[in-house]
């Protein structure tokens, strides 16, 4: 019997994953991450009832240290730049696939499952993430910075259910957070607003919000409090808006909004940092052609999908059409056509990989 640890949040997702694990008699052992002093301990108590009913071991892995350094620094120190991180992203690159990962290999065990809304399709030697039956709740958006060679390693059990089925089943095995409410938000943040942990960290600089014509329109307390993008929170009187942060100038301590249709708010091109790629060298040279590849791309959670090329000898992206409201520091995460890889997955759309948005143009 194969031992597998669960990542065990309390929630009801990774909960029927432990059940589905079970059914496939996997030897389930639950891990709970206890990731900073604002965890809920309720969502503990949760994942420990839930083992108690299953009948299985759980763990809490005390990581609050590790967490702090390798995300929540990183978090803040980005913010301060003027770009917005996903820390979910690092989270599940560094922490969950990464550091735990390497901990329960340590221990002699060799796999590891989550709640993930994704799944892993193994064709001969090679491991795919596609995108799963609930495209409601994929979460593959989150999974793009994982190291490939972990890919063997990792179970996502509800690839391949709906959330309402996920939820049917925890009633019907009368689990104790069948009903709960998921968790939104920043994980390690509990009910903290992410503004006023930053306030901690980062002091008040006002600057100007300017139009695109270099009007000025009010006043910020910090262009690393506010997101491309965002239209809530500008302290703006005058001008007949709704107005949307368009750009953040840091040099000279502005925000640059515009109206809802103004061009400055598109994107057609952008260039990457940090780019990962998730299929092997051999595939990639079969769906690449003059270091170019055609992709489907995504710059923001449940965005939908929109045709580009990615360029991997300038980390690029040229998008089929404009893309508004992307913000520097995100996430571009990219998607082919698993017949692009195999006829066999051609009913599969599988990630590729992402990249950090670093650069955009109009």
């Amino acid at each position: 019997m194969k031992k597998i640890a669960i990542l065990m949040s309390g929630g009801v997702d990774s909960s029927v994953s432990a059940l589905l694990l079970k059914g496939l008699n996997y030897e389930v052992i639950g891990i709970h991450l206890k990731i900073s002093k604002f965890c809920n301990p309720q969502d503990e108590l949760d994942a420990r009832l839930v083992a108690e009913k299953l009948d299985f071991p759980i763990y809490t892995l005390d990581i609050s240290e590790d967490y702090q350094k390798t995300i929540a620094l990183e978090m803040i120190k980005e913010y301060s730049r003027g770009f917005t991180p996903n820390p979910d992203v690092l989270c599940n690159s560094q922490i969950k696939f990464g550091y735990v990962l390497d901990f329960l290999r340590r221990i002699n065990i060799k796999f590891i499952a989550s709640g993930h809304y994704a799944k892993i399709i193994k064709l001969e030697n090679n491991y795919f993430i596609a995108i799963p039956k609930d495209t409601n709740k994929d979460q593959t958006y989150f999974l793009w910075q994982i190291n490939k060679n972990y890919l063997k390693n990792i179970i996502f059990p509800l690839g391949d259910y709906l959330k309402s089925e996920v939820r049917q089943l925890a009633i019907e095995n009368n689990l104790s957070n069948a009903c709960k409410k998921d968790s939104q938000g920043i994980c390690f943040l509990g009910k903290i607003r992410l503004r006023n942990f930053l306030e901690e960290y980062l002091p008040i600089y006002s600057g100007t919000i300017v139009d695109s014509q270099n009007n000025i329109l009010g006043y910020h307390s910090g262009y690393y409090f506010f997101t491309e993008g965002q239209r809530h929170g500008l302290d703006i009187k005058t001008g007949g808006g709704p107005y949307y942060v368009a750009l953040k100038d840091i040099k000279n301590n502005k925000l640059i909004v515009a109206k809802e249709n103004e061009e400055i708010l598109f994107t057609s091109r952008i260039r990457l940092k940090s780019l990962n790629l998730l299929i092997g060298e051999k595939i990639i040279s079969k769906i690449c052609k003059n270091n170019k590849i055609n992709i489907f791309v995504r710059c923001r959670y449940r965005q939908p999908l929109v045709s580009g090329i990615l360029n991997l000898e300038d980390k690029s992206v040229i998008f089929s059409k404009k893309i508004k409201g992307i913000a520097l520091g995100q996430s571009s995460v990219f998607y082919i056509n698993g017949d692009q890889v195999d006829n066999s997955l051609k009913n599969h759309i599988i990630l590729l990989g992402g990249g950090i948005i670093k650069n955009k143009f109009f």
